[in-house]
């Protein structure tokens, strides 16, 4: 039987780049969110590019993670506990993916307390579910294009349930990332921290989202 995942949020860039490579790769996708003509077209461009995907669509974020095995928030971090909130009864026992960071307005701090993070606030939130963090150390341009020439973007996988981070890496690698185990959820507050540097790095230095983590060893 295929694993179901519910992509909320799709619509937007991270969404819609991680929901195409996820159903490119075999996997039952339900891409959820408001704006359905946004679904509509997303879904239609998945189909052009691989025919046999599996796809639905979407408007209820509770609907999508009752019949989903894992639940991947592609919203803001402003909206994951809107979310969260919506979902909670029907996510028990299921990996939820936080991909989120808590950027202020001007990218250049967090907003969550520096003993915390988004992930581990989803978490408390959600104390029955298997949260993840991962993804959010990569640029949704990573899901377009190649922009390490051949290379594999890294993308850290961090939680507190050690099958959880085996499962969500399987996805990260199905994406055409690179997953690094990085330790237990509260290893989040460093990653959080890593997207923003990446950021103030892209902005500096006018790599236009074209970039990303690449851990190096022999």
């Amino acid at each position: 039987m295929k694993t179901t995942i519910a992509v909320i949020g799709a619509a937007g860039r991270m969404g819609s780049g991680i929901a195409s490579k996820l159903a490119e790769a075999g996997y039952r996708v339900l891409l959820a969110g408001k704006d359905q003509s946004k679904l509509a077209d997303l879904s239609i461009r998945i189909r052009e590019k691989f025919s046999g995907a599996d796809i639905d669509t979407l408007d209820c974020s509770k609907e999508a993670s009752w019949e989903a095995d894992i639940i991947i928030l592609a919203v803001p971090y402003s909206k994951e506990i809107e979310i969260a909130e919506k979902i909670k009864d029907v996510v028990t026992g299921k990996i939820v993916v936080s991909i989120s960071n808590p950027l202020n307005q001007a990218l250049d701090g967090l907003t969550t307390n520096p003993s915390t993070s988004a992930a581990e606030e989803l978490a408390n939130y959600l104390p029955y579910s298997k949260v993840v963090k991962a993804f959010n150390t990569v640029f949704a341009g990573s899901f377009y294009k190649n922009i390490l020439a051949g290379k594999k973007i890294d993308s850290f996988v961090a939680s507190d349930d050690k099958e959880a981070v085996s499962i969500v890496s399987n996805l990260v690698k199905d994406t055409g990332l690179n997953p690094l185990p990085a330790g237990n959820l509260s290893v989040s507050r460093t990653l959080e921290n890593m997207a923003l540097l990446l950021i103030r790095l892209s902005i500096n230095n006018n790599y236009n989202g074209m970039a990303g983590w690449k851990v190096l060893h022999p």
